[in-house]
């Protein structure tokens, strides 16, 4: 799965250079277009995507454990009332594109709205197929198969890609004020298509499965008020995040042109190793933490819980210091081509510096989340996500008023920053008390160890990049330098250092690794 995943946000990452590259960063055109990619994911995330790993994974093992059928009908009838609940969502959300494109964009002018809005109308029907995506990915995933699933979006990426380098093949214009017909459909339909062709690969390999697709009319008998009852809090939940997320975007686009493409932007970057390393062990450890709630074996949900948490942070420390200390130059390796703007590119390294600071406290927040969802309590995390919303959109708000206009959106990584810490510590506290104990002290010791071998890796980066950035003329190749230098430096300290202070973690992190690639 990590292979699959790492595969696919590479490929994901090749898709924001082309698209960047292609629009233009720090053009009207390619903020456009970002905030209408985003709300289809934002909407399908308020219907279903919170619940789908909350409540709809553990209702399916549960079915396939005590259903004579395997949970073979139940997951049928779940897949009905997806298609037609997300379609019924699907056509209110294009009606209300206009009110939706202005909730995130209050610094928009005219033109920009409008072609959001446009946008919006041909990308909103990825909302359902996110959903179907997702909904077959999860019947696949109880049944033991996680490839299709995790390989799917790389074809999604791909035809993504295909439509950024045909659009800049032919010269598309930058421009919003005139764009010709046919360049606004190569964009908005090729966009769609790729989310059409992930959906259909999952849906092929859940019938190669062996499980049967036929629709069911009637949604009796897959307990809709218990869905009900536990996605509502789910839903309070995703209410919450998006309101933070709208809050940040709100934010960004008053920082002027490339101010929204470079808070969604750094987020991806940001997001890339928690996709890659900690999306990977939740979703093979979800399944597992159902049965053993639904066993009460709380011993070892305790000890799951804390591995994951472990490993996580081995992984994605070093990475969040790697953001730190080389934002702008990675800002610039992989974004400074095309039609791109120095400033737009230096801004967009600040953003990325800045979310460095806030990988650690979101990862670990993120893992004890599915604690509570194994025990099938939707109540509690909702309540701290309420928080960390607050919290987060509490700082934003700061952020606009404190620091300069075009500046505030590089606030917003230090918001979510301060944030997630909290909820991370409000989470573990309370979690703490649902079970009884959270293997606190050997969680804090792999974190003090961590923080040891993180520091003096960070350090020699820094200092490596102090010492080279004065010798070095081009912009991209001394970014290539630096980060390849500072990088490789860097990575050996932490490696060395963990080994003096007897980081066992980074140990079974690499023989994982290693057998997974022998396997591959």
């Amino acid at each position: 799965m990590a292979v699959a995943t790492l595969v696919s946000r590479v490929v994901g990452f090749v898709r924001l250079v082309v698209l960047a590259s292609a629009l233009g960063m720090g053009s009207r055109l390619l903020d456009s277009y970002n905030v209408a990619n985003t709300l289809p994911n934002a909407v399908y995330e308020l219907v279903l995507g919170g619940a789908m790993a909350s409540v709809v994974v553990p209702l399916l093992v549960r079915a396939a454990l005590t259903e004579s059928d395997g949970g073979v009908v139940y997951a049928q009838r779940l897949l009905s009332l997806g298609v037609y609940g997300l379609g019924a969502v699907t056509l209110i959300a294009m009606i209300s594109a206009p009110w939706l494109v202005a909730v995130y964009t209050p610094g928009f002018s005219d033109e920009q709205h409008d072609l959001a809005v446009l946008l919006c109308r041909f990308f909103l029907p990825q909302i359902l197929f996110y959903g179907l995506s997702a909904t077959a990915g999860a019947v696949l995933n109880t049944r033991g198969r996680f490839a299709a699933p995790m390989w799917a979006p790389v074809v999604n990426s791909l035809i993504v890609i295909a439509v950024g380098l045909t659009y800049l093949a032919i010269g598309g214009t930058t421009s919003i004020t005139s764009m010709p017909t046919g360049q606004l459909l190569l964009l908005a339909v090729g966009t769609t298509a790729g989310v059409f062709a992930q959906m259909i690969l999952v849906v092929w390999a859940l019938a190669h499965s062996g499980f049967t697709l036929r629709p069911r009319l009637n949604p009796r008998g897959i307990g809709i008020r218990r869905i009900g009852r536990l996605g509502g809090w789910v839903l309070v939940s995703v209410v919450a995040a998006q309101i933070l997320l709208a809050v940040a975007t709100r934010v960004a686009s008053l920082s002027g042109p490339g101010g929204v493409s470079a808070f969604q932007i750094a987020l991806t970057v940001f997001q890339m190793p928690f996709g890659v390393i900690v999306v990977s062990v939740m979703t093979a450890m979800l399944p597992r933490l159902s049965r053993h709630a639904a066993g009460r074996q709380h011993g070892h949900i305790v000890e799951d819980l804390s591995q994951a948490v472990r490993l996580a942070v081995v992984a994605v420390a070093p990475i969040a210091v790697a953001l730190t200390v080389l934002g702008p130059q990675i800002a610039t390796l992989l974004f400074a081509h095309g039609r791109s703007s120095p400033s737009a590119i230096a801004l967009l390294g600040a953003v990325v510096a800045a979310f460095g600071a806030a990988l650690v406290p979101f990862t670990g927040f993120m893992i004890l989340q599915r604690g509570f969802y194994a025990l099938q309590d939707t109540k509690t995390p909702a309540a701290i996500t309420v928080g960390v919303t607050a919290v987060g959109a509490a700082g934003c708000f700061a952020a606009s008023r404190l620091l300069p206009r075009a500046t505030a959106v590089v606030g917003v990584p230090l918001a979510y920053a301060v944030a997630y810490t909290v909820g991370l510590t409000a989470a573990a506290l309370l979690l703490r008390r649902r079970l009884g104990r959270i293997d606190g002290r050997r969680l804090l010791r792999t974190h003090a160890r961590v923080a040891v071998a993180v520091g003096l890796s960070g350090s020699c980066a820094g200092l490596t990049v102090y010492a080279l950035t004065p010798l070095l003329d081009s912009p991209n190749r001394g970014a290539l330098i630096i980060v390849t230098t500072a990088g490789v430096i860097g990575g050996a300290v932490y490696v060395a250092v963990a080994r003096l202070v007897h980081l066992t973690e980074l140990r079974q992190l690499v023989t994982t690794a290693l057998a997974g690639s022998r396997l591959c």
